[in-house]
């Protein structure tokens, strides 16, 4: 049996990145681009002003004060958008609009509220330096700058950046397409009608959406009826996507076929069983290369064992430099009693308090519970030579689903 350290090191090679494709950049969000992306041009393209006001040169104003205000003549305006201003003379002033270029010569601008227009002429009652509240041309991103490194994701700020830069098309790793094969007689899909004995196959539906959230494609297959044919045959199909999750009939009962079928379609097991609650008959294999994953059956353990193993590995797929997730230091809000032997993945929900996190087990941890993975943010990572954990102690936890939430602002402690 392996530990969820050996399982990934013996996972995360047999996961590389499968080449990139060119998309248009409203197709890209979510992705993670496979080159560096370089600045086209300047930004900003041009000199203009950070508020609306008046362009001045800085020494023609150099002595104003409320109490000794400079008077000068306004010599045209500047707008985002209209016809670029003349070059401003000694002396004058320019009206100028954020976001519009600053006519050539000057150098600084006068805030608006600093000043009053008289006619023709602007009162201004405050000096300004040079540059002050000018953007510079290149200030933000000088001409084929470093804009994003190969590897990095595309969220919306990335997204417009990009834009920013009229880059239209990005290079960006392919995502899988991933099988999801699941097993079982007694298995019907949403809106069936329900006979005796049978269930909804909540798995697929589960870890297809599990799936998306990552980036990969899944691609769910009808479930396969418990004979070592039928499962063979959905194998064979299987195979034509990237990666194949299996989920049930991996453990040892009498009608689980999944690992004969491995041997016959000629799918080599690396490992069978981690040493992980719930999630321990969590099988991995590899068939010329590509990844074949056997998850339990019990919808909490095929949940848990996706998290902990498959995720870190698609990411690694999907061309994240930094597959795994980040933990963070929680205390236990009750105390706990469990056999120990295996690392145990907890439900909890999370919520700060004052300066800490504190994690509250689902009061359900059976590995098919269902309800136990509702509501919850946070799955607490309990240490395998513990059996008991007293309230208050710390533990790690992987902050999962919609993570730390409030039902307050954290503006209205600050102000």
């Amino acid at each position: 049996m392996r530990s969820i350290a050996e399982a990934l090191t013996s996972m995360l090679p047999a996961f590389s990145p499968l080449g990139e494709e060119e998309v248009h950049l409203t197709k890209a969000s979510g992705r993670y681009v496979s080159r560096n992306v370089m600045a086209r041009f300047d930004a900003p393209p041009f000199d203009n002003s950070a508020m609306d006001g008046y362009a001045v040169r800085a020494a023609d104003v150099a002595s104003a004060g409320p109490d000794s205000p400079v008077r000068l003549p306004v010599r045209g305006e500047s707008r985002a958008g209209g016809p670029l201003p003349e070059p401003l003379e000694s002396g004058t002033a320019c009206r100028i609009f954020t976001g519009a270029p600053m006519p050539s010569r000057a150098d600084a601008i006068v805030i608006q509220e600093d000043t009053e227009r008289d006619g023709d002429e602007v009162v201004i009652r405050e000096s300004s330096r040079e540059g002050v509240y000018v953007r510079a041309q290149g200030s933000d991103v000088p001409s084929g700058t470093l804009l994003l490194r190969a590897g990095d994701r595309l969220w919306p700020g990335e997204i417009g950046l990009l834009a920013s830069q009229n880059i239209d098309r990005v290079h960006v790793f392919r995502r899988p397409r991933v099988a999801i094969l699941s097993t079982g007689d007694e298995l019907r899909q949403l809106g069936d009608e329900l006979e005796p004995g049978t269930i909804i196959n909540s798995n697929v539906y589960v870890l297809s959406e599990m799936l998306r959230a990552l980036g990969a494609i899944p691609l769910a297959l009808p479930a396969a009826r418990d004979t070592l044919s039928d499962i063979e045959a959905s194998l064979r199909t299987a195979l034509e996507a990237d990666v194949v999750i299996t989920t049930g009939g991996v453990s040892v009962g009498e009608y689980d076929f999944v690992n004969a079928a491995f041997e016959n379609v000629g799918i080599e097991p690396m490992f069978w069983k981690v040493r992980m609650k719930p999630g321990k008959p969590t099988a991995f294999a590899l068939y010329r290369g590509k990844p074949v994953i056997g998850v339990p059956g019990n919808p909490i353990s095929a949940m848990v064992a996706f998290e902990v193993l498959i995720a870190p590995c698609l990411r690694k797929m999907l061309g994240d430099p930094q597959p795994h997730p980040e933990p963070v230091v929680a205390r236990l809000r009750d105390s706990y009693r469990r056999h120990p032997g295996r690392v145990e993945i907890a439900r909890a929900v999370a919520t700060r308090e004052g300066d800490e996190i504190i994690v509250a087990l689902h009061r359900l941890q059976g590995s098919g519970s269902l309800p136990s993975f509702v509501g919850v943010n946070a799955l607490v990572i309990l240490p395998a030579d513990k059996g008991e954990l007293a309230a208050g102690e710390k533990v790690e936890a992987i902050l999962w689903g919609p993570g730390l939430k409030g039902a307050s602002s954290i503006f209205d402690q600050i102000g």
